[in-house]
């Protein structure tokens, strides 16, 4: 008698986690700093590894593991993070930040401060109108 798999491509209730488990070691000192410049940016794992041509369990890895990266793995990832390779390796401290978004919303604002001036007013009044709906929202 053959076996028969139980197994779809198309179904969903046997598609793979998306992420793993979560670890119970404690990162490097290297990984966490890694870790807090790839949050600080906006940047999820993924998004991170495919700015490198690596893969989502690498960046996991330098993040949870203690590894020896390589000078040019270093200075890739301090150039996709926005950071110093001396921020990275703990020479020095990141600079602090402002009082503006961080992450993503960061990354959209500095766009839209690309766009002509009559763009970024009409973007900045949706964005209002928006936070004004969510506030009544809220309040109510």
């Amino acid at each position: 008698m053959q076996a028969i798999s139980n197994i779809w491509p198309d179904n969903p209730y046997n598609a793979p986690m998306p992420g793993g488990r979560p670890t119970d070691k404690q990162a490097s000192p290297l990984g966490a700093r890694i870790a807090h410049a790839r949050q600080h940016a906006g940047l999820s794992q993924n998004d991170l590894a495919q700015k490198l041509g690596v893969s989502r369990s690498v960046i996991a890895q330098w993040e949870r593991s203690a590894v020896a990266l390589k000078a040019e793995q270093l200075l890739a990832l301090s150039i996709k993070l926005g950071v110093t390779v001396d921020v990275l390796v703990g020479r020095s401290e990141p600079t602090k930040r402002g009082t503006g978004p961080v992450g993503k919303a960061r990354h959209v604002f500095e766009r839209v401060s690309q766009l002509p001036r009559a763009t970024q007013q009409r973007i900045l009044a949706n964005v209002e109108d928006a936070l004004t709906a969510y506030e009544v929202r809220k309040a109510g």
